[in-house]
C-alpha cells in the first residue's frame, strides 16, 4: 500500500469517526468469513458501518478525528454508527452469540468508553422502541380524557 492509499484511507475514516456517535472496537480473531458476513448484515440493518482497519490507520484516524485514550494493539474490527445504541447492540449482540468476538472498548458520545458502559447501552432500547414509548406517553392522557368523555355520555342518555 503506497503512502497516498493510506493517507487517503486515513482521510475517509478520519471523515467518517468525526462524523459519528458511537465507535466500537472489537477483537475478530478466529472469526470465519462466513461470521464476518452475518456480522455485517446484522451491522448494515442497523445502519452501522463494520470494517478491519489497520491499528496504525485506525489511530491516527481516532487522534485527528478527537478520539483518543484507547490503545489499539492486536487484530481489531471497528463499528461505527450515529446511534450510540444500535453500535453497542450489534456488537454486544454478535459478542453473545459467537464468543470469538470479543468487546474491547470505544467511544461512545465522544468519551471512551469501556466494555461495561458499551453493554449497558446495548441493554437500552433502540430509538424505534424509545419514540414508541414516547408517544404513548403522550397519547395515554388523550386516551383516558376519551374514556372518561364516553363513560359521561353512556351515564347521561342512561339517566
Amino acid at each position: 500500500m503506497t503512502k497516498t492509499q493510506k493517507a487517503e484511507i486515513v482521510e475517509t475514516l478520519t471523515g467518517a469517526f468525526t462524523d459519528t456517535a458511537a465507535v466500537v472496537i472489537c477483537d475478530y480473531k478466529g472469526l470465519t468469513c462466513t461470521e464476518l458476513e452475518s456480522l455485517r448484515e446484522s451491522a448494515a440493518a442497523k445502519d452501522t458501518t463494520v470494517q478491519v482497519i489497520k491499528n496504525s490507520l485506525a489511530t491516527i484516524a481516532l487522534k485527528a478525528a478527537g478520539k483518543e485514550g484507547v490503545e489499539l494493539n492486536n487484530t481489531n474490527i471497528f463499528l461505527w454508527s450515529d446511534d450510540v445504541i444500535s453500535a453497542s447492540k450489534v456488537a454486544a449482540d454478535f459478542a453473545k452469540s459467537n464468543e470469538k468476538l470479543v468487546l474491547k472498548a470505544g467511544y461512545l458520545d465522544g468519551e471512551t468508553a469501556d466494555v461495561a458502559k458499551i453493554q449497558a447501552f446495548a441493554k437500552l432500547p433502540g430509538r424505534e422502541e424509545l419514540l414508541g414509548m414516547l408517544a404513548a406517553t403522550w397519547m395515554a392522557p388523550v386516551a383516558n380524557f376519551t374514556i372518561g368523555l364516553d363513560a359521561l355520555r353512556r351515564q347521561k342518555e342512561e339517566a
